[in-house]
């Protein structure tokens, strides 16, 4: 235990801000991630085209089983509508919606103009639900996975994929966005529509770059 808390003590002294310490007897050392850092890592998400930024070493798989392909896409287009909806009731803004239907667009990858507001007062998450933790689990994971290209062929892609469209299925059918939610939460859903703008990026960078797959608008 004394051992444990000198390193604690050295890593709370040098990366506070990124995750908070604590010692669990006989010794374990626990770290996690600071809540305002996961707000700045899930905003960097919803702004960023994942797409442009996996182009290069790209490599592409051939689907084994149709019907995951068919759950992944489905995912992605239920992420691209429910953005779009919100944009269009004005609950969130995006960036160029939709103005050309061809696949390839650039218009195709919605992109939030606005800070979404993850954190609460306490400067804690807003996103606290066992789904929306899950989901966000799936996203780190993921992300993990695509910035270290040196381990890409030990990753099954087609897993990864089905994992996080399946938690974003969890999350959608957990975790309300418009009804009461809107009217007495609207901070609470326009954090959920964060992490379904998120999870969009992250499942058509997959679909295009990694399975080689269209990801579709509708379905």
């Amino acid at each position: 235990m004394e051992l444990a808390s000198g390193i604690a003590s050295h890593l709370s002294a040098i990366a506070g801000d990124v995750f908070s310490v604590q010692i669990v007897p006989p010794g374990w050392i626990y770290l996690e991630l600071t809540h305002p850092l996961l707000a700045t890592w899930l905003q960097s998400l919803v702004v960023t085209n994942r797409r442009r930024d996996q182009e290069i070493g790209t490599s592409k798989i051939t689907i084994q089983n149709p019907s995951r392909l068919f759950v992944i896409q489905y995912a992605h287009s239920r992420c691209y509508s429910l953005a779009l909806l919100a944009h269009r009731e004005g609950l969130i803004k995006l960036r160029e919606p939709i103005t050309d239907m061809s696949e390839n667009s650039a218009s195709h990858h919605l992109v939030s103009t606005e800070q979404i507001p993850w954190l609460n007062d306490d400067q804690k998450l807003r996103l606290t639900h066992p789904a929306e933790c899950r989901l966000i689990a799936e996203l780190v994971q993921v992300i993990d996975n695509l910035e270290f290209p040196d381990s890409c062929d030990a990753v099954n892609w087609e897993k990864v994929a089905l994992n996080l469209s399946q938690a974003f299925e969890a999350f959608w059918c957990d975790c309300r966005i418009w009804g009461k939610v809107k009217i007495a939460s609207p901070e609470l859903a326009q954090a959920r529509l964060g992490l379904i703008i998120a999870t969009g990026s992250v499942l058509r960078c997959l679909l295009v770059n990694k399975l080689g797959a269209i990801a579709p608008l509708e379905l």
